[in-house]
Parts: C-alpha cells; sequence; structure tokens
C-alpha cells in the first residue's frame, strides 16, 4: 500500500505489485518483465530480511531472476508465518507478497517525516546512512542525523527540502530532485493525516534518478472518519484479534506479558496503575483505556478482552471519575462478573463522579468484587491474591480481606500467614 501511494504522488519507486499466489506472484513478474526481481513479504513487522519462516526459509526479502524463481519463493511465503525481532515468538503471518524490479543504487540515504513535540509540529529526519536500522546510527554517531523542522500553517519550502537534501550527502546535479521527492513526500504525510512517513532507503540509482526503495507509512487513527480510503486497506490479520475487538469497541488496548490485566481511564492512569502494580512485585498483563466516556457495554467489552489472555490470574479496576461515572464503571463490572461468570479475582478502586452510588452498587451485589479505596493497598491487595504468602510488611486488615474474599470465591478455608 505505502508504495502505492508514493507511486500516486509522483514519486519515483521500483515498478512492481502485490500477489496473493505463487501463481499470481509469477504472472506479476513475467508482467514486470525483467530477471532481476525483488519479493518481500508483506507482514506489519521491521526486520523481514533477517527473519526466518516456518518452514525453514530464510528472509523475508529474496533477490530472484526468474519469473519461476518467484513463484518458488512466493509459495514458501504466502501462508506462513514470519518471525522477526518485532513479532517475537508470535509472528505474523504473510498472505501477500510484493514482487518488483531490482533496482542498483550507487548510495543510499535515510529520509523521513514524523510530528516532533519538541518541535511542535512535523519535522524532515535524513542521514548519509540509508539501508540500516537508523536507530543504530542514532546511537553511534547522532551528528549523522539531519533534523528541519516544519511550520505546520506555512508548510515545507524548497530552500529546507535542499537544505536537507545538502546536509545527507546527495550530489550537486541531484539535489533538487531529492528535495522535490521529499516536498511531495510532505504533501503525502499531510494529505494523509500521516503520524510518520519513513524511507529506507532513498537512493541515488545507478541510472542517475533519486528513488524511493522502501516505504513505511504510519497513520493517525484519530483521522480515520476522513482517511476511510487508507483504513479499509488495514489487514487484520497482521493485527492482534484482541486489538480489532478493542477497535471495534472503540477502547484503546495494548497486550502486555503479565497476569494482572488494568483496566483504568485515562492514559496517564494507565501508567500509573502499571507503575503500582510492578512497584508491589506484580507484572501488568494489559494497558486498557477505556476513555471518559464509557458505557457500561464498554466496560464488558473491556473484561472480555482482558478475560481472553489466558495468563490474566487477577483484574485490578483502577478508575477516576471526572467527566466519566463510577457508578457507570460499576454496573458496567457488575454486567460484566455477572455475564461472563468470572472466577479470578477482581479488585476494584474508585474515585470521583458518583462514587457513593458506584460502591452501594457493588455492596448490593452478590457478586465477589472485593473494593478498595486508597490505590497502594488495591495493587497490594490484587498482588497477594496471586501469592499470599508474600504479606510480609502488608497491612494485616489488607491481608485479612483478601483471605475473606479467598475463601468466598474458592469455598476454602485458610488461617492467615502473619509476617
Amino acid at each position: 500500500m505505502s508504495i502505492g501511494l508514493l507511486k500516486e504522488a509522483g514519486i519515483s519507486v521500483p515498478a512492481g505489485m502485490v500477489a496473493s499466489s505463487s501463481e499470481e506472484a509469477y504472472a506479476v513478474a513475467k508482467e514486470i518483465g525483467s530477471k532481476d526481481l525483488v519479493v518481500k513479504a508483506q507482514v506489519l513487522a521491521g526486520g523481514r530480511g533477517k527473519g526466518t519462516f516456518e518452514g525453514g526459509l530464510k528472509g523475508g526479502v529474496r533477490i530472484v531472476y526468474s519469473p519461476e524463481e518467484a513463484r518458488d519463493i512466493s509459495s514458501q511465503m504466502i501462508g506462513r508465518k514470519l518471525y522477526t525481532k518485532q513479532t517475537g515468538e508470535a509472528g505474523r503471518i504473510c498472505n501477500q507478497v510484493f514482487i518488483c524490479e531490482r533496482r542498483y543504487p550507487r548510495r543510499e540515504y535515510y529520509f523521513a517525516i514524523t510530528m516532533e513535540r519538541s518541535y511542535q509540529g512535523p519535522v524532515l529526519i535524513g542521514s548519509s546512512q540509508g539501508g540500516v536500522n537508523i536507530e543504530d546510527v542514532a546511537a553511534e554517531n547522532p551528528d549523522a542525523i539531519v533534523k528541519e523542522p516544519i511550520d505546520i500553517v506555512e508548510g515545507i519550502k524548497m530552500e529546507q527540502a535542499v537544505k536537507v537534501a545538502q546536509k545527507m550527502g546527495f550530489p550537486p546535479a541531484l539535489i533538487n530532485e531529492a528535495a522535490e521527492n521529499m516536498i511531495k513526500l510532505y504533501n503525502l504525510f499531510i494529505k494523509y493525516d500521516a503520524s510518520m512517513v519513513e524511507i529506507n532507503p532513498m537512493v541515488e540509482d545507478s541510472s542517475g534518478i533519486v528513488m524511493c526503495m522502501d516505504a513505511k507509512i504510519n497513520f493517525d487513527s484519530n483521522a480515520a472518519y476522513r482517511q476511510k480510503m487508507v483504513f479499509d486497506m488495514q489487514d487484520w490479520t497482521q493485527e492482534d484479534p484482541r486489538d480489532r475487538q478493542a477497535a471495534k469497541a472503540d477502547l484503546n488496548y495494548i497486550g502486555l506479558d503479565g497476569t494482572i490485566g488494568c483496566l483504568v481511564n485515562g492514559a496517564g492512569l494507565a501508567m500509573a496503575t502499571m507503575d503500582i502494580i510492578k512497584l508491589h512485585g506484580g507484572t501488568p498483563a494489559n494497558f486498557l483505556d477505556v476513555g471518559g466516556g464509557a458505557t457500561a457495554h464498554q466496560v464488558t467489552e473491556a473484561f472480555k478482552l482482558i478475560t481472553s489472555d489466558r495468563k490474566v490470574q487477577a483484574i485490578l479496576v483502577n478508575i477516576f471519575g471526572g467527566i466519566m461515572r463510577c457508578d457507570v464503571i460499576a454496573q458496567g463490572i457488575i454486567m460484566a462478573v455477572r455475564d461472563l461468570d468470572l472466577k479470578i479475582p477482581i479488585v476494584v478502586r474508585l474515585q470521583g463522579t458518583r462514587v457513593d452510588d458506584a460502591k452501594a452498587l457493588i455492596a448490593a451485589s452478590p457478586l465477589k468484587i472485593l473494593a478498595c479505596d486508597d490505590l497502594d493497598e488495591a495493587a497490594k491487595m490484587v498482588r497477594l491474591k496471586l501469592q499470599p504468602s508474600l504479606v510480609a510488611g502488608v497491612g494485616q486488615n489488607i491481608w485479612t480481606q483478601v483471605l475473606i474474599y479467598t475463601e468466598e470465591m474458592e469455598g476454602t478455608s485458610r488461617t492467615p500467614h502473619t509476617a
């Protein structure tokens, strides 16, 4: 998709097309008409070139020399997972490959446009060192990175693009051509509400032209309503199924590796909640923000998301009700626990608008939901339920509440251990 958008914007890119099967890859390769081709796995992850497919094929970017070889390599990619540093053990399924002509660069450069808080707007980023991990370049030689902020109101000026091209080291004869490509990329960045456009590498081709060999574009999800064409292209097979479920319910969700599910409202509160869980020896299983105007239905959907992760052994709800009403959250919690027949411990800390009504709803419910006013105590409480032996330094009152809750939940009888 990225290369297609660049081509539409009049930016020089290699000739190529996407294929969804090995036979289609063969037909595309024949249509391109070159015996020097590149097959690129279309997966939503970086480091494809150094990745490994299930089945043993090494590399998600392969050079081939005939349509027949393109067909053979594509058959080993399509329908199989590619594992890279970014995908981890889960891998990403490859449903398509991009077949393109192979070009021979004389020099490779790095170029990107992104939003930068310190500049309060977009910034052009360039480097003479392209075709490699830019993070390594930034760490080892920060002076090799060129930055040029753009006034979001005035837009990009030719002299700014020329200055970046010069500092990147383009030959004098190609500086204007490189600058024109940068301006076209900036216009694309603005037109499609992108948050980042990355070209790695931008090259001086052996034929003496400037080309963008590969592209990565991130789009602002807040602009989805006016960028329908772009967002309709989203391939959900490349995403965690929980991400799609969260998007449908208008929830902000990021899966993590821990055992304590977190349901909060507000990104800042989410970060603080995860921090305090870690402080007391726990590990958060997710970042789940229901936002400032969640409904009881959304809270139920949030619980479905959290409990779909089998590693989750307890849930901490931390809500500060401003615009968000605590009683609505309480209704959603009660509905979720009842409808989903949840058996894992749920510790709820509510403060703010209609908190007394929320507490009354929870108290009146026959369900096993443990309320707590203090966040620090709530974090200790949910952690203790996971490992009740960790009671050193914890107030006896908290441990007693956890013990009572455990007995009611599991129908057991225990004598609390004291430190």
